[in-house]
């Protein structure tokens, strides 16, 4: 059984797309007061009663505005960037930053691993970025 919270009050409703069924909002919880709250329609949490909310919000929301092509493009950059990051962190710094498992590569596979690093430094300077990026194949 879900333990459901009737939400009575909602404030400062934003459209996040053209069809008015994604917002971002206030919802003003009964225990924890006013908190910011995305009601989305992929949602499968019951907590909360999204129908109820789109009632409460009628049509007293700020209009969906489309992202500018700058914005895109700064969303896309972000996201190439935290990937490049992941593979770093991940793949990279266990290989390079360990001396033991380093001194027991060959000068080839040290070689190896420094390019693909710099490779995945280098994705940033792309002609294609962020758009078109070719990821370098991990030695």
């Amino acid at each position: 059984m879900v333990n459901r919270v009737i939400i009575s009050e909602v404030r400062n409703a934003k459209s996040l797309n053209e069809e008015n069924t994604f917002f971002d909002l206030e919802i003003n919880h009964p225990i924890h007061g006013w908190l910011p709250y995305t009601l989305s329609p992929h949602d499968t949490d019951m907590t909360v009663d999204n129908s109820v909310l789109l009632e409460l919000i009628g049509d007293d929301f700020q209009a969906y505005v489309a992202p500018t092509q700058e914005e895109l493009d700064e969303a896309a950059a972000i996201e190439v960037r935290r990937r490049r990051d992941m593979a770093l962190m991940i793949e990279v710094d266990p290989i390079v930053s360990n001396p033991l498992r380093w001194a027991d590569m060959t000068t080839e596979q040290q070689n190896a691993w420094a390019e693909f690093r710099t490779a995945l430094l280098n994705i940033t300077e792309q002609e294609g970025f962020p758009h078109n990026v070719e990821w370098p194949d991990k030695p």
